[in-house]
Order: C-alpha cells, then sequence, then structure tokens
C-alpha cells in the first residue's frame, strides 16, 4: 500500500455506483477519508459501510446535483465531518436509452441529461471552489467522454452535456491555477458500469473500437486517482482520454 492519499479528504459524486463507487473504494485504500454522495444514499451507505469494515474513514450524503440547496447541504456535511475537502471527483450522471440524434431525441430527455450531467457538474464545483481556495489548494476531477472528442452517433443530449464539462474543466483550470485548485477531466470510451452494460452491446461502433476491449471502472478510478494525488500535482486543464484506443478512428 503506498498511502497515495494520506491525509486527504475527498467528494465523490455518484459514489454508489459504478465509477464512483470503484473509486471511493480504491481513494479509501489509498489512505483517504472519503465522502460518498449518491441520489441512492443507500447504495452511498453501502459503500461507506464496506470501507469502515476495511478500516478506512468515510461518510454517506444523499445529494441531487442538479439542486443548489442538496450541493450545499452535501458540501457543508462534509466541512463539519472532515474540516476540509481536498479532491472533487464529480462521478454522478449518465444518459438513457431515450437519448438520441437531435433531431429525435426526447427534449426532456435533453434537459435531464444537460441537469445532472453539465449543471451537476457546474454546481459542485461552484461550491468547492472556494473551499479549495480557503485551504490552499485542491483537485478536481470531473467526467467527460469520448463521444465529447470525436464524433458519435445517437446520444446527442450526453454529448452536448459532456462537451459542456471538457470545455468548462478548462476554463476553470485557468482561472483557479493562480490558487493552486487544479482542474482535469477524464475522457472515458465504454466503460462497463451496470448502466452501460444493459445499454451497449457488443454491435455497438464504440465497444467495436475499443482496441483493447472495454474498460472496467476500477480503470477509470485508477487514473482518477493519479489526478486525485500529488504526482499529478502540475498537471491542470489536462483532457486524459482512457478509450482502449477507440480515439485513433
Amino acid at each position: 500500500m503506498l498511502a497515495r492519499l494520506n491525509g486527504k479528504t475527498c467528494l465523490i459524486t455518484g459514489g454508489g455506483n459504478g465509477i464512483g463507487r470503484a473509486s471511493a473504494h480504491l481513494f479509501a485504500i489509498e489512505g483517504a477519508e472519503i465522502i460518498a454522495a449518491d441520489y441512492n444514499v443507500e447504495a452511498a451507505e453501502q459503500v461507506v459501510a464496506a470501507i469502515k469494515q476495511a478500516g478506512g474513514t468515510a461518510l454517506a450524503a444523499k445529494v441531487d446535483v442538479g439542486d443548489e440547496a442538496s450541493v450545499d447541504a452535501m458540501v457543508a456535511a462534509g466541512i463539519d465531518a472532515f474540516g476540509k475537502i481536498d479532491v472533487l471527483l464529480n462521478s454522478a450522471g449518465g444518459g438513457s436509452t431515450r437519448d438520441g440524434p437531435v433531431t429525435e431525441l426526447a427534449l426532456d430527455e435533453f434537459w435531464r441529461t444537460i441537469r445532472v450531467d453539465l449543471f451537476g457538474t457546474l454546481l459542485c464545483c461552484r461550491k468547492l471552489i472556494p473551499e479549495m481556495v480557503r485551504q490552499g489548494g485542491g483537485s478536481i476531477i470531473n467526467i467527460s467522454s469520448l463521444r465529447a472528442v470525436i464524433g458519435t452517433h445517437g446520444a446527442d443530449a450526453y454529448t452536448a452535456s459532456k462537451g459542456g464539462v471538457l470545455a468548462m474543466t478548462r476554463a476553470i483550470a485557468m482561472q483557479w491555477a493562480k490558487h493552486n485548485v487544479r482542474a482535469n477531466v477524464m475522457a472515458p470510451g465504454v466503460v462497463l458500469t451496470e448502466r452501460v452494460a444493459a445499454m451497449i452491446k457488443e454491435d455497438n461502433p464504440l465497444y467495436q473500437k475499443s482496441l483493447l476491449g472495454p474498460s472496467q471502472p476500477e480503470d477509470v478510478a485508477a487514473l482518477a486517482l493519479y489526478l486525485a494525488s500529488d504526482e499529478s500535482r502540475k498537471v491542470t486543464g489536462a483532457v486524459l482520454r482512457l478509450d482502449s484506443g477507440a480515439s485513433i478512428y
């Protein structure tokens, strides 16, 4: 055990499932205090129970990342419990089978996706950046998508939201670097979370372009660990693709 996150407190939205859950477990193994926040608070509580059983320190919080009061309460709970938050991993979000081309997708699905994936990321950054400035720095890790950096088919709401996350993250990195607040974005390809495994089958073009095979949530968590740790202290504004080679095409 390298304990690469000793002394750090990490807030992970979407911490009850998928990439967020895998990251919470890995960050805890590496010595971090964990705030696992999720709309499904029961799932977050299960993650926290497992971390505590393994000897770690963790807190569960319920959050609707698209609601300002809910995000305020989540941040306040974390600060009250641990006194600071060093790392923010915005993992909450995701697409659905109601997405599609701009000419066909349901407009309410477009706004749902924007609210959770883009506005939710904005709200969490908005609330955590002042805390990070106050304490002398921090690391923000946002999750975009391969769809935001290459042309893809059939998920235009998700693509728009994740493109916004990518651009916003680079703007954050530029504006708050002077306060030692770093902001980076991961752009995964196919990651076999429970949600994605149910939506994307092996005949999907993105799946077939994954030269090394689709990723697991633990693969993304490993990259998030690097961005959370001091090993990436000179990395900000980066767009890191974890796409199994799919963007070569």
